[in-house]
């Protein structure tokens, strides 16, 4: 049974050279190799943390809404933990 998530996540930037739209590419893509369907991507731009996490001061924040069978999130979790690039990733059901 498919529910529809959103998903936050926030990209370091630090360090890398491909851009930010190449980043967000990135990550849409292994949401879809772990079964999910984007419905919506929304940029929020770069915003500084309120203090330093892990040496970094701030990151690009990408609003994901996507829909997806309840044991994927656990699998998109797990892959994104091992990508360089996504810093934090926080998700909720919306229905």
């Amino acid at each position: 049974m498919n529910r529809k998530y959103e998903g936050l996540i926030v990209l370091n930037t630090q360090g890398t050279e491909k851009s930010i739209d190449d980043l967000v590419s990135a990550v849409s893509k292994e949401l879809e190799d772990e079964g999910a369907k984007l419905d919506e991507i929304k940029q929020l731009g770069r915003k500084k943390f309120a203090y330093n996490a892990r040496k970094l001061d701030g990151g690009h924040y990408v609003n994901y809404i996507f829909e997806a069978e309840v044991d994927a999130i656990e699998k998109i979790k797990t892959r994104l933990k091992l990508n360089d690039s996504v810093h934090l990733q926080h998700y909720q059901r919306l229905s």
